[in-house]
């Protein structure tokens, strides 16, 4: 049964696969459009060779895990204080909670204004977009900690450094998993989306420099890498939380 249920997950990119065959390759979609798979085959052996690919994945790599680096310190910091703290909570939550709400992308123009088109604003809009998805889940997990376990906590007599580290700690770690595996998707569509506006460099500049050029082949090879790496790294947090949180595997 778990076979099954194993193999389910490779139907839907099989079929996504078997159409884009033959929709290209029985010339019902234009190539500018969509490519055929030989081609976008092609285009991403060619890119690898020049090292146009690595080049720009490097770049782009290393401003997401500098971003994200810092959004995860400051979420889960935050993220603690608001959860244990009902003061701490109540002062930020407000201002948070409208900050919110604005996209992403309307961020990036004023970013831009203040620190330029360089590293460090990229940096900022990572910022903006992965911090909130951890501030939130890890003061979840903090705030919604067992009451009867801090009781148990309070009985045994344990100060507040070992009540944070035995009893707030493992109970919020599956919501901060939660918060990091969100904070790093949010911190590649903010990437792309920097590059896409205002870089000559990275990812999302190729993504833009190939869509005005109408090589559709190239965009599709600039997505599915994304998508694949953005993947390997999603499985690595995944793979971290099942060692640090055994008892929350499923």
């Amino acid at each position: 049964m778990n076979k099954k249920i194993e193999y389910i997950k490779f139907v839907l990119p099989i079929l996504i696969i078997f159409f884009w065959f033959i929709f290209t390759y029985t010339g019902k979609v234009p190539e500018t459009s969509l490519p055929k798979l030989s081609s976008v085959k092609n285009t991403f052996f060619e890119m690898i060779k020049s090292g146009q690919l690595y080049n720009d994945l490097s770049l782009s790599l290393r401003r997401v895990l500098g971003g994200f680096f810092l959004s995860s310190l400051l979420g889960i910091l935050l993220g603690i204080f608001m959860g244990i703290s009902h003061r701490i909570k109540e002062f930020f939550q407000l201002t948070l909670t409208a900050i919110r709400q604005i996209p992403m992308i309307a961020w990036i123009p004023l970013i831009i204004l203040w620190a330029g088109i360089g590293e460090v604003s990229k940096i900022v809009v990572i910022l903006f977009a992965a911090t909130f998805p951890i501030v939130v889940n890890t003061m979840s997990g903090v705030d919604s900690t067992s009451e009867t376990y801090l009781e148990v906590a309070k009985m045994y007599g344990l100060s507040k450094k070992d009540t944070f580290f035995k009893v707030y700690l493992p109970s919020a770690l599956p919501n901060i998993f939660t918060g990091l595996r969100l904070g790093l998707s949010s911190s590649w569509m903010a990437v792309v989306a920097s590059e896409l506006i205002a870089s000559s460099s990275g990812i999302g500049y190729r993504l833009n420099d190939a869509r005005s050029l109408m090589r559709s082949d190239v965009v599709i090879v600039c997505m599915i890498v994304i998508g694949l790496i953005g993947l390997l790294m999603d499985k690595l947090i995944v793979l971290i939380s099942h060692e640090l949180t055994p008892w929350k595997k499923n």
